[in-house]
Formats: C-alpha cells, structure tokens, sequence
C-alpha cells in the first residue's frame, strides 16, 4: 500500500490546505421566474379561448375541415372542439357537452392541473406527473372508444 497522501490532501499553493470544491448551491428562483412559465400558458390559452370565441367555428370559412372528416366522414376526437371550445367562451356548458363532451372534460382536467401546477410554483416545488404507463394506455383507449361510439348509430348524441 502507498503511504503517500492523496492528490486532494496535498497542499495547496503557498503551503496553505486545498479549498474544497463543491458544487455551487441552487439559487432560488424568484417569484416572478416561478410563475412564468404557468402565467404564459394561462395566457396562452386565456388567448386561444378568446379567438375562438369571437371568431365563430359554426360559421364555415373561419378554420380548416377536420382532415379526417373531409376524406373519410367519420368524426376523430377533437371534431367539434372548436365549437366546444367557442361555447365555453360563451359561457354555455350545454352547448360544448353537445359539440365534444370529451373536450369538456379536459378542459376541466387542465383547469385542475393548472391550478395544482401553479401552487407548486409558487412553493418553489416543480410540477411532476408521474401516472403509469397503464393511465396513458387508459386515456388512450378512451379517446378511441369516444372516436368509435360517436360514429356509430347508437352513439349519435356524442357527434357534433
């Protein structure tokens, strides 16, 4: 075994003991920084939402056909989400539940994880969804069945 000191103990320049290098310490982030990024997306959507809601999807000519709808004439997920969307702006529910229930609830689901996102910025926490695998396959297979029901006979109230 060596019995000479290791490179770390060996004294620095002028005979003085090695500083320690550590890594520097986080800076807390402001306030302000914290709450950017969920301000900006807030903003972004309070943007969209507004756009929608005065630019009239019921009327043809304001936004492009869905793609899957013009060549196959069956409704994917999102058809009728402008309209859902121009409803809630509006203020009636009955209206968007009519045009894309399915949108409704996320809008609801995004409400609920922007405010929870929000909190944890303004804690100085970050915002972690951590949902198995089995959650995203879940959500998935919604979005499919909603797709398949709302085009078949029995399901027509689910249709915009």
């Amino acid at each position: 075994m060596d019995a000479s000191p290791s490179p770390a103990a060996a004294p620095g320049p002028h005979g003085h003991p090695p500083v320690p290098v550590f890594p520097p310490a986080p800076v807390p982030r402001s306030a302000v920084r914290r709450l950017a990024t969920p301000l900006g997306v807030m903003a972004a959507v309070v943007a969209a939402f507004g756009y929608v809601g005065a630019v009239d999807p019921n009327q043809p000519g304001h936004y492009p056909v869905c793609p899957l709808l013009r060549f196959t004439g069956l409704y994917c997920p999102g058809c009728g989400g402008l309209r859902s969307a121009h409803a809630v702006a509006h203020g009636d529910i009955a209206a968007a539940l009519g045009s894309n229930a399915l949108a409704v609830v996320g809008y609801a689901i995004f409400a609920v994880v922007w405010v929870v996102w929000i909190v944890r910025a303004s804690r100085g926490l970050p915002l972690r969804i951590n949902l198995p695998p089995v959650y995203w396959w879940g959500i998935g297979a919604v979005l499919l069945i909603f797709a398949v029901v709302r085009n078949l006979p029995f399901g027509s109230m689910l249709a915009p």
